[in-house]
């Protein structure tokens, strides 16, 4: 049904659409160092987005602030950047293989 080379760039993208955030594909691709790296690069992202985050905690849950006396912290741009950029590279990686099975010999 498909190729070798089709189904090896659906395999992988596949993989990426499901377990980007976890480096999946990059485990996948036997790069275990990288597969690591993403890992905790994202695991960082989301942290510190929750951390920073003007509306967490117990006061804001339970109503005990209203939500206009909220402050918006200045170190929440780095992380927003950060997975900004790294959604960049998911979306590039993604049409890139797009572009491997669209372009695979016949």
């Amino acid at each position: 049904m498909f190729r070798k080379e089709e189904k090896k760039a659906l395999t992988r993208l596949a993989v990426l659409s499901v377990g980007w955030g976890l480096g999946l594909d990059r485990f996948y691709e036997g790069k275990t160092k990288d597969g690591f790296l993403s890992l905790i690069g994202w695991g960082l992202i989301f942290a510190s987005l929750m951390l920073l985050s003007p509306c967490h905690g117990y006061d804001y849950a339970e109503g005990g602030k209203n939500i206009s006396d909220m402050t918006l912290n200045p170190l929440i741009i780095a992380p927003l950047g950060f997975g900004v950029y790294g959604v960049v590279l998911v979306l590039r990686k993604g049409f890139r293989l797009l572009r491997q099975f669209e372009s695979s010999e016949d």
